[in-house]
């Protein structure tokens, strides 16, 4: 019995959630309209967009060796290892190469600025395949900084490990396109973030809004609240203003016949 009170008691307050939600719905959406405009004209005006361009190479070898230890790969080992690639990227991001990037392309980067994210580089699955993304604010020198890896990376690669053959698989172009930010998406998270915010708010308000209306007041709010239980004892409010004083009304309570002024005498009486 408890538990059908239970649930239709919370099924009533969800419903009372929901009006409450509903008949702020316009301003709810104006607030999460307003945050997204305002979102896009930030991210319009003060973030710098970036530009990303990719070169991609594939290694191929059978044999090598590495410092003084020889290995053999067949073609099918060679695809399947990520430990190879690993040693590419390695040696991309070595002080070394980056740093022939550096004078080959004259650009105004130290080595820790080229491999803190300038430049990133990841194996393609299950080959011997990788891209070299760079990104900058530039996209002709995002491809400027690509391309001149192309070129410097295999050499530096043949020099380290023995026997290995790196060929370009695709030269980096100019991007066309911006890489980030999307402005899609930062209208869509800063709206959808908003309203949710709004409306949490406004349950917010609403849930403190009938807590106050829960709070008893005076004798017949309690009698309104519980008609069943008898009132033994009021402490007057002295603090009431004086067109109504706090004696009169403490004696309200028991009608208007009985009702005391400050003397003591019954109103209408002698």
């Amino acid at each position: 019995m408890s538990n059908k009170r239970d649930e239709e008691v919370l099924r009533i307050d969800f419903a009372s959630l929901f009006r409450v939600l509903w008949n702020n719905a316009l301003v709810i959406v104006l607030i999460a309209l307003l945050s997204g405009a305002a979102a896009f004209t930030y991210t319009r005006l003060f973030v710098t967009p970036k530009y990303e361009a990719v070169a991609s190479m594939y290694v191929n070898n059978s044999s090598f060796t590495f410092g003084a230890t020889s290995f053999s790969i067949s073609s099918s080992e060679l695809q399947a290892s990520n430990s190879l690639v690993d040693t590419y990227i390695y040696l991309l991001f070595s002080r070394t190469t980056l740093e022939s990037v550096i004078a080959d392309t004259g650009v105004d980067y130290d080595y820790q600025e080229m491999k803190g994210g300038i430049v990133k580089a990841e194996g393609v699955s299950n080959t011997a395949a990788f891209e070299v993304t760079v990104t900058s604010s530039s996209p002709q020198e995002a491809e400027l900084i690509a391309n001149s890896i192309a070129r410097i990376l295999p050499e530096r690669i043949s020099e380290t490990v023995d026997g290995t053959s790196v060929r370009i698989v695709d030269y980096a172009i100019i991007p066309a396109k911006r890489s980030s930010p999307s402005y899609t998406k930062v209208v869509v998270i800063s709206t959808v973030l908003a309203g949710m915010l709004a409306c949490a708010v406004v349950a917010l308000l609403s849930l403190v809004g009938d807590a106050r209306l829960d709070i008893l007041r005076s004798a017949d709010d309690i009698t309104e609240a519980y008609p069943r239980l008898h009132i033994l004892a009021v402490i007057p409010d002295m603090s009431m203003p004086e067109k109504k004083g706090a004696y009169d009304y403490y004696s309200s309570y028991y009608g208007p016949g009985q009702s005391t002024t400050k003397t003591g005498k019954k109103k209408g009486g002698k």
